[in-house]
């Protein structure tokens, strides 16, 4: 059973984590966005690709889900000591990852080549795709600030400001990276992962030919919001500033069209009709990940109701 997963960061990354344990590496794909990325410090930062690359070679900071573990920050103080931003934290075993990127992208390699090969060289096996190689920078618009890029928005505000809207600069140009399309094409089921449906999925989404290549296919997805928060980041107080109650149901209509199935926890099955009667089924499970226990069980439970998809529709 093929399977193309669509990841943001930390719960992304977690979900991906959990799929690579149950399922042989041919049979998995994980397609991750790069809304998020930027330049800074003349750098190419791919937060949401290095998380989850990070999280897959056993790399990660289990303590905030995000960059690299036994991180110092020699080389961010000395900058800053100079004058140098401060706002956005690079630590040194990921300043090498940047560093090494940009030279690569510097020479005309696209991300998806210099993925393929950071990942062989961290020993990761499953295939790990940026969304495209062309650039499609998310931008927030906030009733504060204005229009602003997505970092500065989570990293350098701290998701203060209110949300508005979300652009996808340079989306209409951009094309999927290679194998993207062919993943979906080929996969028996596609996996939206607990991430940020409004600014981790939806620029995947956003790509020419994404969407549409998933329409022929059996997609669920997994609740990032529990009993009216957010797992991980901003995306309940997202929803909740564009005039929507963050919930379950909420992350159900918002995928309405595209999911066949939404996995909710437990605390939220007061909701489950609710979401049955939008045509979306509702699994209700414990979805929290605290562990790797935890993610390869939830990963488990996903894939043996994709077994059983399979199984009623050969019927």
């Amino acid at each position: 059973m093929k399977i193309a997963a669509l990841s943001g960061g930390v719960g992304g990354a977690k979900m991906a984590h959990g799929l690579v344990q149950c399922l042989p590496p041919d049979e998995l794909t994980i397609i991750v966005n790069t809304g998020d990325d930027f330049d800074h410090y003349g750098l190419r930062i791919c937060p949401d690709l290095d998380t989850v690359c990070y999280t897959l070679a056993g790399l990660a900071n289990d303590a905030t889900g995000w960059g690299r573990s036994g991180e110092s920050w020699q080389a961010l103080e000395s900058a800053t000591a100079l004058g140098g931003p401060a706002w956005f934290s690079l630590g040194d075993r990921d300043l090498g990852t940047h560093l090494e990127r940009t030279r690569r992208l510097a020479d005309g390699q696209p991300l998806s080549e210099i993925t393929r090969h950071f990942c062989r060289q961290w020993g990761i096996d499953v295939s790990v795709l940026p969304m495209s190689d062309g650039r499609a920078a998310t931008m927030v618009d906030t009733l504060e600030l204005g229009e602003i890029s997505f970092q500065e928005y989570f990293v350098k505000h701290q998701c203060r400001p209110a949300v508005r809207s979300f652009r996808f600069e340079g989306v209409e140009s951009a094309r999927p990276a290679p194998g993207v399309i062919a993943a979906i094409a080929s996969a028996d089921f596609v996996v939206l992962t607990p991430s940020n449906p409004w600014v981790s999925v939806a620029p995947i989404l956003a790509v020419a030919g994404v969407r549409e290549a998933m329409q022929a296919k059996e997609v669920v997805a997994i609740s990032p919001i529990i009993a009216g928060k957010a797992i991980k980041g901003p995306a309940a107080k997202m929803y909740l500033e564009m005039g929507i109650e963050p919930g379950a149901l909420a992350v159900a209509k918002h995928y309405r069209g595209l999911i066949s199935a939404l996995f909710i926890d437990a605390q939220d099955a007061a909701e489950a009709g609710a979401i049955d009667r939008l045509g979306i089924r509702p699994v209700v499970t414990d979805i929290l990940m605290p562990t790797t226990a935890e993610r390869k069980r939830l990963a488990g439970e996903v894939i043996a109701f994709l077994q059983h998809l399979h199984q009623e529709k050969g019927r």
